[in-house]
């Protein structure tokens, strides 16, 4: 499978290319919504923490809004950051990547990276010819 596939047009070489990097951008954003994820929750913990010294502190009602209504609540549309990260790797991130991978099994025999292994073997044919002539 290292072998870079020759029987691809430019067209497709370049559409593999494009779906490649466009899954790799969906992954970034999958960390960037984990990351994220991550954030909220310890905001949350925070809210949590508050709402026990409000309340220790005498301060009922406030420690009732954060009970009762932040905490609860969720970040989005009532819902909390972990079922955002579920289902956007669920309902997207994985059926976006499963098309990738049908695709680049029809076109390159399942073979990542079509562009830049041939990147990879041009730079090394170039190394090795500019290695030849100045011998």
């Amino acid at each position: 499978m290292d072998d870079e596939p020759t029987d691809l047009d430019e067209t497709e070489r370049t559409a593999l290319h494009d779906l490649q990097l466009g899954i790799e951008h969906l992954h970034r954003g999958y960390g960037h919504l984990v990351a994220f994820h991550h954030e909220v929750g310890r905001g949350m913990d925070r809210l949590d923490d508050a709402r026990e010294k409000l309340r220790r502190s005498g301060h009922d009602a406030w420690a009732d809004v954060l009970r009762d209504d932040l905490l609860p609540a969720g970040a989005i549309d009532g819902r909390w950051t972990y079922e955002v990260v579920e289902s956007f790797a669920d309902e997207f991130l994985t059926p976006a990547a499963e098309f990738e991978s049908e695709v680049r099994e029809a076109l390159a025999d399942g073979r990542r990276h079509v562009t830049e292994r041939r990147q990879q073997r041009d730079w090394r044919e170039r190394s090795e010819g500019d290695r030849q002539a100045d011998r």
